[in-house]
């Protein structure tokens, strides 16, 4: 039989450790670009769809194609980076298998393009785990708009309101907020505080290993 409430993961920082390996891909593309950003900035500032982050911070200076073409130049030297850095977090594994076993459905939930998340996937030996993948190239809004969330709920064919999501960042917590979902946080890349006025966080981890299936599903619908 399969089970009623479902699981979605964001992918960097909450699947995989990689979040520092994509600020400093960023660091170095912004600086070629004449933003000379520290790497707490490009944490505080960074987040979404490519296309959409390089609109934000420059406005109409760069046409539409030549966002895409940096885009694409700034995930071509991660994955070429994270061939020999890439990590899940620990107890991932475990926690995947245990759901498995419950017949709990899961998917992905992710801004970053298909390219990444093949590779991190690949890499990682995670494909099993997961009934679907939304990434960037499927969506026309990126989060915080709750359309990655929806249409990930949509396909593991259960309620958004039966999810729980997994995620590392406040703007993706946001976007599960807006979806009408609550939220486990693993703080791979931001501090509790910075979570601090949203109310559909229900636990703080630093990693899989300290939270249980049983826990996890006790947070959905309350």
């Amino acid at each position: 039989m399969i089970n009623n409430n479902g699981f979605i993961f964001d992918m960097d920082g909450t699947l995989v450790d990689n979040m520092m390996i994509h600020h400093k891909a960023w660091q170095i593309k912004l600086k070629e670009l004449g933003l000379d950003y520290t790497l707490e900035e490009v944490r505080q500032t960074i987040h979404g769809k490519n296309e959409e982050i390089l609109a934000r911070l420059f406005g109409e200076k760069y046409t539409p194609r030549q966002r895409v073409q940096f885009a694409e130049e700034k995930e071509a030297a991660y994955r070429e980076v994270s061939k020999q850095d890439l990590y899940a977090i620990k107890g991932l594994d475990n926690f995947l298998n245990q759901a498995l076993l419950q017949k709990i459905p899961m998917g992905i939930g992710t801004a970053a393009p298909p390219e990444n998340v093949t590779h991190g996937l690949a890499i990682l030996a995670l494909e099993k785990y997961f009934q679907t993948v939304v990434d960037a190239a499927q969506v026309s809004k990126g989060k915080p708009d709750p359309e990655v969330f929806l249409r990930v709920a949509h396909r593991i064919n259960v309620t958004i309101e039966r999810c729980l999501v997994f995620e590392d960042s406040p703007v993706g917590v946001a976007t599960a907020l807006n979806a009408g979902c609550n939220v486990v946080v693993i703080t791979s890349t931001h501090t509790k505080e910075e979570f601090a006025h949203f109310p559909n966080v229900k636990k703080f981890i630093n990693d899989y290993s300290e939270i249980s299936i049983e826990e996890a599903l006790s947070f959905i619908g309350k």
